[in-house]
């Protein structure tokens, strides 16, 4: 432990966001809010063997793109919600490419460049989520300052939430006295009608909450808003202004238009799918499969939540016309699972074709695994870590070739990445 100041030039961003410098002594030093060109005064934290890790105590000479942050919160608060937003947008493209093309190459053992990115049409005001911790029995709102998760500081404002949400979000605060005991967070949703969703998490033991008198405070700011009560021990619930047709607390991504786009350039690279059966695996609520089966696809799809399942269910016979409760089976190609990827891969057809989308940890061994045995003539998969995409390459073995990768800038002013990578099997 250390509180030397010394002065590092800033070569480049890590993976996470930090900018990387160099120690006298040449070792790597990650340095949290530094840009690339910064000529930067550290006060170093923790050293170890290989690298150390240091504090930003003031910029000597700014790089060139060193940019003023648009949020107040980002330096005032030291806001950990996003990462970059003292780079400019074109240093952030240039990062988020480099951070994909070097874990491809590092831990993916590729010989590839840095990938082509594509920007988000809006870099502000998009995300359609928004997680607030409640801290100091709700005398604090908002977000945890960067590298203290158990501190929490009052939010006013984020500027990468939908104008929608930032509406919500005033409303809320000016009734924060209404707000019920027992909260650990608040989460602030649009559904993709714009409706406003309230979802209330409560802490183990907490009883059903009252919100009629802040449903109408909202109703009279004219931010009405479905609102929702999440028991730490039980499935969430509405309790105020609507039913429970759209689940909230299903999982989607919180930049739509763009994850649309997205969608449509994965499902575009594999081919030609017409009368090919297809694996849609961490499927979510089935936008992929419906579109895959719409192209004349058969689609098994595979989802871990079954809320999600149910809802995409509900959403195919929308968009077949039909209502929504007590139909007859679907007649679309698809046959969905709701269970957990490494459980049910086995069990399914060969395909010919697989899309997946996992989570951050990526796929299960077991469902790398499969996927190397059942020989798919082409995988697509996207994800939202390089690293474990890189990981999961690697466990896929000599069997198939990367033709082709492509980064998108699905999460502007943070240092989070898309990628759409293309396997296409060599034997």
């Amino acid at each position: 432990m250390s509180t030397q100041a010394l002065l590092v030039r800033i070569d480049s961003i890590a993976a996470g966001g930090d900018g990387v410098g160099r120690l006298p002594d040449g070792r790597a030093v990650f340095v949290p809010r530094a840009a690339p060109g910064d000529l930067a005064e550290l006060a170093l934290l923790r050293t170890h063997r290989r690298y150390a890790r240091a504090s930003l105590r003031r910029v000597v000479e700014p790089g060139a793109e060193r940019v003023e942050p648009r949020c107040r919160h980002y330096t005032t608060d030291s806001c950990g919600g996003c990462q970059l937003q003292h780079l400019s947008p074109g240093a952030q493209l240039a990062a988020k490419r480099a951070i994909v093309g070097d874990a491809l190459r590092r831990l993916g053992g590729l010989e590839l460049s840095d990938p082509e990115i594509e920007a988000a049409p809006q870099a502000w005001a998009y995300r359609n989520k928004l997680t607030l911790a409640v801290g100091e029995g709700g005398r604090r709102i908002g977000l945890h300052p960067f590298g203290r998760p158990e501190a929490v500081f009052d939010l006013v404002r984020c500027e990468i939430a939908a104008v929608e949400l930032q509406e919500l979000w005033s409303a809320v605060r000016s009734l924060r006295e209404l707000l019920p005991p027992g909260l650990t967070h608040l989460v602030l949703r649009l559904d993709a009608e714009g409706g406003r969703h309230l979802i209330l998490r409560t802490e183990p033991g907490a009883r059903p909450p009252e919100v009629d008198r802040l449903g109408r405070g909202l109703r009279e700011a004219s931010v009405p808003a479905i609102i929702w009560w999440e028991p730490a021990e039980g499935a969430a619930r509405v309790l105020f202004g609507g039913k429970d047709a759209y689940p909230a607390v299903v999982f989607e991504q919180v930049n739509p238009p763009f994850a649309r786009r997205i969608r449509q350039f994965a499902i575009e690279r594999l081919g030609a799918v017409k009368g090919r059966l297809a694996w849609d695996l961490y499927a979510g609520i089935g936008d992929t499969s419906l579109a895959l089966a719409n192209l004349g696809a058969r689609v098994e799809m595979v989802e871990r939540d079954a809320r999600a399942v149910r809802q995409a269910e509900r959403r195919w016979r929308e968009a077949r016309g039909r209502p929504v409760e007590g139909q007859a089976p679907l007649d679309l190609p698809v046959t969905a699972h709701a269970g957990a990827a490494e459980d049910l891969v086995t069990g399914l057809p060969r395909p010919d074709l697989v899309i997946a989308n996992p989570p951050r940890v990526g796929m299960a061994e077991r469902v790398v695994s499969t996927l190397g045995e059942a020989g798919p003539e082409r995988i697509v998969y996207v994800s939202c870590d390089p690293a474990t995409l890189a990981r999961d390459v690697k466990r896929l073995g000599e069997g198939y070739r990367v033709s082709e990768v492509r980064a998108f800038d699905l999460f502007p002013e943070t240092a989070h990445v898309e990628t759409v990578l293309v396997l296409e099997r060599t034997e």
